[in-house]
């Protein structure tokens, strides 16, 4: 059953502002994509009024999911400050004048001072801990090392999910050969893909490949939120968490929403890569995320004929920075077709050749790993 933009705009005009004005009318609206049973749309509000139209968002969000014939809805809320705007004036006492207070006065009252946003984390039930991969730049195969890390992982007798948290270059459906669409179960969370014994969600499961995402931080902090949120995750001991590159807001948002049991960094070994990679280990470090490590990648190319090694991106460059800035070196993984070969045919090295010498790398970084969070797994 085809779903269009009027059936959701219909369903929407029943949810009320928090000034009790129809959703439809009160010019908040982004434009709805409505196709193949999934909608998605965002509703843009100012800052300062955020925490008064999350329970309208909520609202919206369940309304649309019951229109028949909807499969998958993403409603983002995004809230930006107007440029030069300053801080809303607190609420003066009402004299009695009927009418709404200004959206502001639904905002709770500070308690002891200001409240840190890390003060918003919480555990992600069944989920004994939530490790990011991450790097400063594009382009040097996280994608690629977060899932073989959860693979090897998997090997060591753990119980591992993988999100695929780049919203805007989801590589992980290509990489698994997965494209079905998430099932949800009865409490209307989504069911992650399953795939070589991992539970596996994307944002690329969602969307067509060749569909671009124009979306502004807050709708990408608001889509991370309901990947994290909204599956049915299960029981793990690991959720493995593929970030996009660099240090913006679906970082911050994955900080401040679980507590981070620790980070892993990929780079290549030229310094360029390692600049980045820096800044990203910096950023986490300011979240209070232990970082478990570097793993360098591309680290040499070995020939798949002679075996000879050349060092196209120089090497050793992770291995010298983790050492100056104090934290575990994890391994080093060639340039190789094998990895190359088997990641493009949606076969993951670790799965297809388990016996080989790249599979036994990846499985000795996931030990190290592994060791870094016994506490943690064995808590659980």
């Amino acid at each position: 059953m085809s779903v269009t933009q009027q059936q959701v705009l219909d369903s929407l005009a029943r949810i009320k502002s928090p000034r009790g004005v129809a959703l439809t009318n009160a010019n908040v609206l982004s434009a709805i994509s409505a196709a193949d049973g999934k909608v998605f749309f965002s509703i843009n509000v100012d800052a300062a009024e955020a925490r008064a139209w999350e329970s309208v968002r909520a609202e919206a969000e369940a309304a649309v999911r019951a229109i028949p014939g909807v499969t998958t809805v993403m409603v983002a809320l995004t809230a930006e400050r107007k440029p030069g705007a300053a801080p809303p004036p607190p609420p003066t006492p009402s004299r009695g004048t009927p009418g709404v207070q200004p959206v502001h006065a639904h905002k709770p009252p500070p308690q002891g001072g200001a409240q840190s946003p890390m003060a918003r984390q919480s555990e992600i039930p069944g989920v004994a801990a939530v490790i990011a991969v991450a790097s400063g730049k594009g382009g040097v195969g996280k994608s690629t090392t977060a899932l073989n890390l959860a693979l090897g992982l998997r090997d060591l007798g753990l119980r591992v999910g993988l999100l695929d948290a780049d919203i805007y270059g989801p590589s992980v459906p290509r990489l698994t050969g997965l494209h079905e669409k998430p099932a949800l179960d009865g409490e209307r969370k989504m069911i992650p893909l399953k795939r070589f014994g991992l539970a596996i969600m994307s944002i690329g499961f969602l969307v067509e490949e060749e569909t671009a995402m124009i979306w502004r931080g807050p709708m990408v902090m608001s889509a991370v939120t309901q990947m994290l949120r909204d599956v049915a995750w299960g029981s793990l001991d690991v959720l493995v968490v593929d970030m996009p590159p660099g240090t913006g807001d679906a970082q911050l948002t994955l900080a401040q929403n679980v507590p981070l049991k620790g980070a892993v960094i990929v780079s290549t070994p030229q310094d360029l890569s390692l600049i980045d990679a820096r800044r990203g280990l910096a950023m986490f470090r300011k979240v209070n995320v232990p970082v478990l490590g570097i793993v360098e990648n591309m680290s040499y190319f070995q020939c798949p004929h002679c075996g000879t090694k050349s060092d196209i991106f120089g090497h050793g460059g992770a291995r010298h920075e983790a050492e100056k800035l104090g934290v575990p070196f994890l391994g080093e993984i060639p340039l190789h077709m094998a990895i190359r070969a088997t990641s493009d045919a949606g076969n993951p090295v670790v799965d297809s050749d388990p016996d080989g010498p790249h599979a036994a790398i990846y499985r000795a970084i996931a030990g190290q790993v592994r060791d870094q969070l016994k506490g943690v797994i064995a808590a659980a």
